[in-house]
């Protein structure tokens, strides 16, 4: 017997050891995580499980943890399956809610499901945590473990260990997480699990023989998993007699009930119907509803010690919800938590609507998609060139453009995104110090005492052959090597200080390119360090186009400049007179191209005489391109700014 088959149910089939075949899966009676029915007077779900069933010694909190693509959401999937959570053969990356993490194959938004397990003859509740795997999201996945007494750490037994293998190992680690290694797709041909399981001793001191081989694909050494999170994770400490303390920590919005409040109760017990007070904010709330999620919200009336579920308190912004946050009954102070520290944006854009017509219909889109992720911040912004917008605060370069792609597809809103820049603290000779989020904020015709950009401690695994084109493009982008280790055999870890600014434009398909795809990449925000940097300005008909300002390197901005000259040129429409393109940087003009005039042959009538006739001709039609010139505006499409934002960060 591997498991109950039905979770908070009133009926249990048995589910051998391995998956069943898709034949045998059909004939399994439907499952159905929980009764939906609730005792009003009591809270307690009728049916075989309540949450009084289950004791802090038989509950489990574990994450999943691992490097993009080495399996989380299946491993996920098929112990939703195996524990009788879902119904076999249905929906893959079933935690996966997003339409983005669909067509990217990526966890953007970490996922808490409820499961019940049996283990020597006792059920047990494991709470599960499916976290994002791309550096972007690491402040997701800190604030999960938080909830959480261990850690499944994932690696995929044909690539092995990867850059943000190495950081979630860590994030777990420092927080004293049990950690249980599993080398996954053990089913593939290109598989070396002795070679992987020798890199994860080299890089981590485990042990090869504590490494579970599974197969999250055909379900192959599930069975091993489960027990090894009920045998080596242990129970969540608290006192469940003492008063309630809570951590928050997490918080979704949804469009019919309001925030969803992600709880951990660490003390005591949360029932339906009490007062609650929040310690960051003291405000003071009634409990609507509280249960589990098993994985779809089901009301169990209340939540006990050790326990992980949700709670509706009637919040209706998750501003409100301060993540980290310590919640105790009312009247009823407890010590608070420590928190977390706050996501701090790294990268900066402006979006703005195709159209002005179209900033109304953005601007509702910003508010609703800001409710479900408020680690974006928003500032209003206008621009000479795009009109009334937005400047928007990222975690990174894909949270970006998955912020972007979600207004799009989820709320229809047709946006341009300006090149991405990141913030700069620029120290004037009277000591002031002005910290700049826009370049076009960058001071002109005016000294500067000094410039500090933004740099990130970047950690790089490769295998040995492609070492020194990885260490070249790093010194290109104006790295300084910290370290060097040797990951077993064939592989190598590289950390460097790397300004932020260079990870923008085509780094990471570079880094990709020359190692033929098989170097990993993560990074950590660092220290600011200082910079010669510059504001560089790009004029059309001497005129600046704010909208395509950047801050480079003194060395790079006539490369640059050049390239951002040359793109604008081949993509702007011409006009009746010529039109001058340049790029400034420093007060002086580092690039130039010129987009040739429409032009009426004059001298086609001139098919003989003398040659000042001509001259005359010539002469007149120049005299009316000038005058045209200062009296025509140049009119640049929405469209030229859409591609051109991706020309000069390369």
């Amino acid at each position: 017997m591997l498991q109950q088959a039905c979770c908070f149910s009133s009926e249990a089939a048995p589910v051998e050891d391995a998956l069943p075949s898709a034949a045998a899966a059909a004939s399994l009676p439907p499952v159905t995580p929980f009764d939906p029915a609730v005792d009003p007077a009591s809270g307690f779900v009728r049916g075989k499980y309540t949450v009084s069933h289950f004791t802090p010694d038989r509950i489990r909190n574990f994450s999943i943890i691992a490097h993009v693509d080495h399996g989380k959401s299946t491993l996920a999937d098929r112990l939703l399956e195996v524990t009788g959570a879902i119904a076999y053969g249905g929906q893959a990356q079933y935690l996966d809610k997003l339409q983005v993490e669909r067509e990217r194959g990526i966890t953007v938004k970490a996922q808490t499901v409820s499961l019940v397990h049996r283990h020597c003859g006792a059920d047990y509740l494991l709470n599960l945590i499916d976290t994002p795997g791309h550096v972007d999201f690491s402040y997701e996945v800190s604030r999960s473990l938080s909830a959480c007494q261990g850690a499944l750490l994932l690696v995929d037994a044909s690539q092995g260990v990867q850059a943000q293998t190495v950081a979630n190992f860590f994030l777990a680690f420092e927080q004293e997480l049990a950690i249980v290694p599993v080398l996954n797709k053990i089913d593939m041909e290109s598989a070396e699990p002795q070679r992987v399981a020798q890199q994860m001793k080299d890089a981590f001191d485990i042990e090869p023989s504590e490494c579970l081989k599974v197969s999250a694909k055909t379900g192959l050494g599930l069975q091993t998993v489960l027990e090894a999170v009920v045998q080596r994770i242990p129970p969540p400490q608290g006192n469940p007699t003492g008063d309630l303390r809570m951590l928050l920590f997490d918080a979704y919005h949804d469009e019919y009930r309001g925030v969803v409040c992600l709880v951990e109760v660490l003390d005591g017990r949360v029932q339906k119907g009490e007062k609650i007070t929040s310690v960051a904010t003291g405000t003071n709330y009634e409990v609507l509803e509280v249960g589990l999620l098993a994985p779809n919200p089901t009301p169990t009336g209340q939540l006990l010690t050790g326990q992980v579920g949700y709670m509706l308190v009637g919040m209706k912004d998750t501003r409100s919800a301060r993540v980290g946050d310590t919640w105790h009954h009312q009247r009823r102070p407890v010590p608070a938590l420590p928190g977390f520290k706050p996501a701090k944006s790294m990268v900066f854009a402006g979006i703005f609507p195709l159209s002005a017509a179209g900033f109304e219909q953005l601007h509702a889109a910003m508010d609703r998609l800001t409710l479900n992720d408020a680690s974006v911040t928003v500032r209003r912004e206008n621009s000479n060139a795009l009109g009334a917008g937005f400047r928007c605060g990222f975690l990174g370069l894909l949270h970006m453009d998955v912020f972007r792609q979600r207004l799009e597809q989820e709320h229809g809103a047709s946006v341009i995104v300006t090149a991405p820049t990141v913030p700069c603290r620029v120290v004037l000779p009277s000591g002031e110090e002005l910290e700049l989020q826009n370049p076009a904020e960058f001071p002109l015709n005016q000294k500067i005492a000094e410039v500090w950009e933004p740099t990130v401690a970047a950690t790089v695994v490769t295998p040995n052959e492609f070492i020194g084109a990885i260490m070249q493009l790093c010194q290109d982008r104006r790295g300084e090597m910290q370290e060097h280790a040797v990951l077993g055999t064939g592989r190598t870890l590289l950390k460097y200080h790397l300004p932020l600014a260079e990870l923008g434009g085509d780094f990471y398909d570079e880094l990709k390119s020359i190692s033929s795809g098989y170097a990993s990449f993560d990074y950590e925000e660092a220290e600011y360090r200082k910079a010669d940097l510059q504001r560089l300005d790009i004029l059309i008909n001497t005129e600046a186009v704010d909208a395509l300002a950047r801050i480079v390197h003194r060395d790079k901005a006539q490369a640059v400049g050049r390239r951002l000259c040359t793109k604008l040129r081949e993509l702007m429409d011409r006009q009746q007179f010529e039109v001058v393109l340049q790029a400034s940087a420093g007060g002086k003009i580092v690039a130039r191209e010129t987009l040739r005039a429409f032009r009426k042959n004059v001298l086609a009538k001139c098919y003989g005489g003398d040659i000042s006739r001509k001259r005359k001709l010539l002469e007149k039609q120049k005299e009316g391109k000038k005058r045209m010139r200062r009296l025509g505006s140049v009119d640049v499409a929405q469209e030229v700014f859409h591609e051109l934002m991706k020309a000069g960060n390369k």
